[in-house]
């Protein structure tokens, strides 16, 4: 293992993979043993001499671990780049930040896109279905290699916040702090049902070919596509799909009477579709969706939510917006109030938004601003140095 922790030595570049579980496989949910199996990560800054200034980045159902970095296949600037970087609310020149692409993903993970040691082949549908869970405790593994042992923060929205809360009902003693964004404790059955619409097009895919696709040379990119529209509506809120687009056409003056796109909506959701095969697996899309589905804290906690987090001595932060209708404010303050239910060091805020579930990978000001405040609260009680070298 590299020497990270020394202030002469260098932090891992970014773009790393790593092997792990070969001596101890990694047991899932599923009852399988896996292992060995690589993890793709990215890390930017240093990890200080106390390896106490580590931030572990979540990532959501369609991002990877390049948070700050430009994606290999789109060219496009990290997914959260606005908030990853020198003077920014994860400070790189204070915080060492870590975030690897999910088991199950396809981007250098070990998912069902990638070669199954027992045959050679592609896993396809042989691969094992795996849970929130199974992601965290690959993620604790990394953790492990990186020789870290507890964590400044965890943070993550959507997937990425369920994974938050997941290390925190797992790992209680490893989360200094943990910053939960627009997620929920438990998928929801309208959530469900938009995943399950989402799979049913892309089996429906004759490309899809029973999940061996890749052995037939073929991607059912047209069932993906139509998966990834259904999905980014969901993304969205009504007044901001209505500010962007309204009932305008597309390139046209008159309708056509006809199912080209006439709309600018139709043409925007199309394109989301197109750019989304180029960089995504659909069998990854199945066993990712699948495994928030089976995301339930309060049913692994025999039904009662409060049980997951028992005891936590974790400082949360919960965030939600007020305009996303996938994972309601009401979903957040389930988990606030079952934190408070444990005497639980909890804040919670509601940024007032428009802009729907995706506010939290845009430009909110208010949502900055709050994740900033607590940061600082957070170092202060760690005892992290400011720039500068200077004790909170």
């Amino acid at each position: 293992m590299q020497d990270i922790s020394g202030s002469s030595s260098p932090s891992p570049p970014p773009g790393l993979t790593v092997e792990l579980g070969r001596d101890r496989p990694v047991r899932l949910d599923c009852g399988v043993e896996l292992g060995p199996l690589t993890v793709a990560y990215q890390t930017y800054g240093r990890l200080n001499a106390e390896k106490s200034n580590a931030i572990l980045i979540c990532h959501a159902l369609t991002g990877d671990h390049y948070v700050a970095d430009p994606h290999p296949i789109t060219g496009k600037p990290g997914w959260w780049i606005d908030l990853v970087g020198p003077g920014r609310v994860f400070d790189t020149d204070r915080y060492f930040l870590i975030c690897s692409n999910v088991l199950g993903g396809c981007m250098g993970t070990t998912g069902p896109m990638e070669t199954n040691p027992a045959t050679g082949k592609p896993w396809g549908l042989d691969f094992p279905v795996i849970t929130i869970g199974d992601m965290v405790r690959v993620q604790a593994r990394l953790v492990d290699y990186l020789g870290i042992d507890q964590l400044f923060c965890v943070v993550g929205g959507s997937m990425g916040g369920m994974q938050v809360l997941e290390w925190c009902k797992s790992f209680p003693e490893r989360v200094f702090s943990a910053i939960p964004i627009a997620a929920a404790a438990r998928h929801s059955a309208q959530n469900i049902a938009f995943h399950e619409v989402g799979r049913q097009a892309i089996v429906a895919d004759p490309d899809w070919c029973d999940g061996k696709y890749l052995l037939e040379g073929k991607r059912p990119h047209r069932g993906l596509a139509v998966a990834r529209m259904a999905a980014h509506i969901t993304y969205l809120s009504e007044p901001a799909l209505h500010q962007k687009f309204g009932r305008n056409l597309q390139n046209r003056d008159t309708v056509t009477y006809g199912f080209d796109a006439d709309f600018q909506v139709e043409s925007y959701l199309r394109h989301q579709g197109s750019a989304f095969v180029d960089r995504f697996d659909a069998n990854s899309y199945l066993y990712i969706t699948r495994a928030m589905d089976y995301f339930d804290l309060a049913a692994e906690n025999s039904g009662v939510l409060a049980n997951a987090f028992r005891g936590t001595r974790t400082r949360f932060c919960v965030i939600s917006f007020s305009s996303d209708w996938l994972f309601p404010t009401s979903e957040s303050r389930a988990v606030v109030h079952a934190l408070n239910a444990v005497a639980a060091n909890v804040s919670f805020v509601e940024v007032v938004s428009d802009k729907g579930h995706d506010a939290f990978l845009l430009d909110e000001p208010e949502f900055h601003a709050t994740l900033t405040g607590f940061m600082e609260g957070a170092a202060a009680h760690r005892g992290l140095p400011r720039l500068g070298g200077t004790r909170p």
